[in-house]
């Protein structure tokens, strides 16, 4: 009687095990196996982090193993089990892997392939197709397109993480949750201490140091030491928490009225500022977008108020970009002065600041939340909706999805909701950051997801013009590496374009992005279809670099860049002023964020900035989706690149006051998931 040696392993998770009834069939060529249970008696199986392994005897041979059936009954209470793999041993000796990492709920059955990677075009049987087909029918009635907001990107539907399909849930729930989080981020600072007085303003600068706290010789101590000097306001557009605002200014706008004679003083190389500009050597940021967005209201008590300014910066003789000038709206006029390092000391600063806390609205908001949270998780949502399990893409970038779309329904729930956390702290909260995504989307296109293109649309692509962006170098480094994992992979299964072209489900699935995770929206520009390998591993660059190495990037500074508060207002309660010469230092304070508010955005910057427990890095694939040798060596390969990067980025920061780390791949998470 032939026999057939079943290896079954639980996740090491937290309850991953199960009590319930397991039952396994083998589907082969020829013939299926009995439903069989399996169970050791006087033996606990499935327990978490468990191997287990079975005996499977049938009648007769059941020719080649096409699919393995798993179905769980319940036993005494709904209990979910977590299965990571199934392993085969034929009558012959051969094993046969079954990738399965996933949750089995209920009293469901799951239907596994074995682990080679095939595209649509690459299977032939009746019973391979169909498994396909059903599991994509399955997956599309599940994971459902939602708009949260008219002019957002889709997301997933679902109102709560619990609402969510158990296979894309956090582990346990409380980890990510963010009222407990930012809870206990307070505690550990030791700022709840003047929560009580929420409303009351600081006395002075001084005064935030009491909620501040240093811990030794990192950016955030430097930044709360040098935050008012010129260099390190320029030196944020470059490396900081949003380096990609700045870009070269070609013409000065029409609407921001300098002359040579503002800034002659602030020039070096006995140019105009023509002659400047024409150099390469005049940088600008403009804050267009924050025009007209509606600020907090939420509390009746506090006004609280936005600026859309435009700064201009300067790249000295050392290289260094210093502001040279700033203008606080968007029209010129005698009630919106150009303000100059020349000026008022106080009327400087305050001018500075407006820009910084303008700059952080857009980061959280734009940077942040839209352009790597949502985007990465339309990327899921069309995954799981039109790439089975068996796709090589699907294994390619699952662990660049993991935990995404949780994270973006638990901010959904508690953070960016009615009256969620960031209403508490932020200057737009209350609906301002719904229209600042809104606003974005107008201009949102897929070319700018494409790091290269980004960086030269922007004209700082060129180390020689600007040596110090490291977000660039590091960034461009990342990028190459990934690409060409990605190109390894895309190669061993795509043998030409006409391959890419008919792979039905990559092409549904770039689709299923475009109209309906961007909602067809033409100006965005999303491809609807691809024809070639080069247009496929582009697109799969960009899913797994904003997943990975961009959300990095502008998410884990933000506690080194926006623990100092004066460096990083997360709401002004004072109007931008109208007049030069009126600013005094009291006004300043009486402008930043009171005590409650400053105690909230530290909270938040710190638990924001924390890496998961057990974080995947980039490179990192503990589930084994793939089995083939082709692809474990590219993975080894693209692992051997990424620790090169690390080493540069380490000895290039050694000695730095300011090192810049954020895009070292040994600090780059695998996914959106926090």
């Amino acid at each position: 009687m032939p026999c057939y040696t079943v290896t079954v392993a639980t996740g090491s998770q937290w309850f991953a095990g199960t009590d319930d009834y397991i039952y396994l069939t083998l589907v082969g060529t020829e013939r299926c196996s009995e439903r069989t249970l399996l169970d050791k008696p006087l033996y606990n199986d499935f327990e978490r982090g468990a191997v287990d392994s079975y005996d499977v005897n049938v009648a007769e041979n059941l020719g080649d193993i096409e699919l393995v059936k798993i179905e769980k009954r319940k036993y005494w209470v709904q209990d979910d089990w977590y299965c990571r793999y199934i392993t085969v041993k034929t009558p012959s000796g051969e094993y046969i892997e079954f990738p399965c990492f996933r949750w089995v709920t209920d009293d469901k059955e799951i239907v596994l392939r074995d682990g080679r990677a095939r595209l649509p075009q690459d299977d032939k049987t009746r019973v391979a197709k169909q498994h396909r087909r059903k599991e994509l029918e399955t997956r599309q009635k599940v994971y459902r397109w939602r708009e949260w907001h008219p002019g957002f990107p889709m997301s997933i539907d679902a109102n709560a993480h619990k609402e969510l399909p158990r296979d894309i849930q956090f582990d346990s729930e409380k980890g990510m949750d963010f009222v407990l989080n930012y809870t206990k981020a307070i505690e550990n600072l030791y700022v709840n201490r003047f929560m009580h007085m929420f409303q009351s303003s600081w006395n002075d600068f001084a005064d935030f140091e009491r909620i501040f706290v240093r811990i030794s010789n990192t950016i955030s101590e430097y930044v709360m030491q040098h935050w008012r000097e010129d260099f390190m306001f320029g030196y944020q557009f470059l490396n900081g928490c949003n380096p990609v605002i700045i870009q070269k200014c070609h013409e000065l706008p029409k609407k921001f009225p300098i002359t040579h004679q503002m800034v002659e003083s602030s020039l070096e190389r006995d140019l105009t500022l023509e002659e400047e500009i024409k150099a390469g050597n005049i940088y600008i940021a403009d804050y267009e977008i924050m025009e007209s967005i509606t600020p907090n209201s939420t509390d009746p008590c506090t006004l609280q108020y936005l600026a859309a300014p435009i700064c201009l910066l300067y790249k000295n003789i050392q290289n260094k970009v210093l502001p040279i000038a700033i203008q606080l709206r968007q029209t010129p006029g005698e009630d919106s002065p150009i303000f100059l390092p020349s000026d008022e000391t106080y009327d400087w600063l305050l001018a500075k600041i407006w820009v910084r806390s303008s700059d952080f609205h857009v980061h959280q908001t734009v940077t942040h939340l839209l352009r790597t949270h949502l985007i990465s998780e339309i990327f899921g949502i069309a995954m799981f909706r039109q790439l089975p399990a068996v796709h090589p893409v699907f294994k390619l970038i699952l662990p660049h999805i993991r935990f995404t779309i949780a994270i973006n329904t638990k901010a959904r729930e508690q953070l960016i909701c009615e009256c969620g956390l960031f209403d508490k702290a932020n200057g737009t909260g209350g609906g301002g950051h719904v229209e600042l995504v809104q606003k974005a989307m107008k201009t949102f296109t897929y070319q700018s997801l494409c790091f290269p293109e980004a960086i030269k649309a922007r004209g700082m692509d060129s180390k020689e013009d600007m040596p110090y962006y490291y977000y660039r170098d590091d960034g461009m480094r990342v990028w190459e590496v990934t690409k060409s994992f990605v190109e390894d992979v895309v190669n061993i299964y795509y043998k030409n374009d006409e391959a890419v072209q008919k792979d039905v489900e990559i092409q549904a699935f770039v689709k299923d992005v475009c109209s309906f995770g961007m909602q067809d929206l033409d100006h965005c520009q999303f491809p609807k279809s691809l024809k070639t390998r080069e247009q496929l591993i582009e697109y799969l660059t960009i899913v797994i670099f904003t997943a990975s190495a961009q959300h990095a990037a502008v998410n884990f500074g933000q506690y080194d860049w926006c623990s100092w508060i004066p460096n990083s207002p997360p709401t002004m309660r004072k109007p931008p002023p109208t007049e030069k010469g009126s600013v005094t230092v009291q006004y300043i304070i009486e402008s930043l964020p009171d005590r409650g508010r400053s105690c909230w955005h530290l909270g938040a910057v710190w638990a924001l900035s924390q890496f998961q427990e057990n974080e995947l890095f980039l490179g990192m694939y503990p589930d084994e989706h793939f089995i083939e040798k082709p692809v474990k060596e590219a993975m080894e390969k693209f692992r051997k690149k990424l620790a090169e990067v690390s080493r540069v980025i380490k000895d290039r920061n050694e000695g730095k006051k300011l090192p810049y780390y954020y895009l070292s791949p040994d600090r780059i998470p695998n996914s959106v998931a926090v």
